[in-house]
């Protein structure tokens, strides 16, 4: 089971850690965002710096999902062994010997490994 998150602390969180390093901390806010769940909400006024930080760290944030796309059909529902939940096919060098040894089986009518 996970954690619950309570995105506007987390944002309260990433405002407090980034802050400190604005080199003109006294410049008038750029950006306001608010955040409506079911924990309530919040609007954060945030500076050029943090919004350049926030962007910076959702740009470059990857999903732990993400196993890149199929090889054989170009999807993106890799499983973690690299078995795509689309087309059924494996992934990868291993998917391709595998296919390739499955295929060496098939033509030879061998029916053990």
């Amino acid at each position: 089971m996970t954690t619950p998150l309570d995105p506007a602390a987390v944002i309260a969180a990433f405002i407090d850690r980034v802050s400190p390093y604005n080199p003109h901390p006294d410049v008038a806010p750029v950006a306001v965002i608010g955040v409506r769940t079911a924990l309530g909400e919040d609007v954060f006024t945030l500076s050029d710096h943090v919004i350049r930080a926030m962007c910076r760290a959702l740009e470059s944030y990857r999903d732990p999902e993400d196993r890149g796309n199929c090889s054989n059909c170009g999807g993106r529902h890799l499983d973690e062994n690299l078995h795509c939940r689309d087309c059924g096919q494996l992934h990868g060098i291993l998917g391709q010997v595998m296919a390739e040894h499955a295929r060496r089986v098939a033509a030879t009518g061998e029916d053990s490994p």
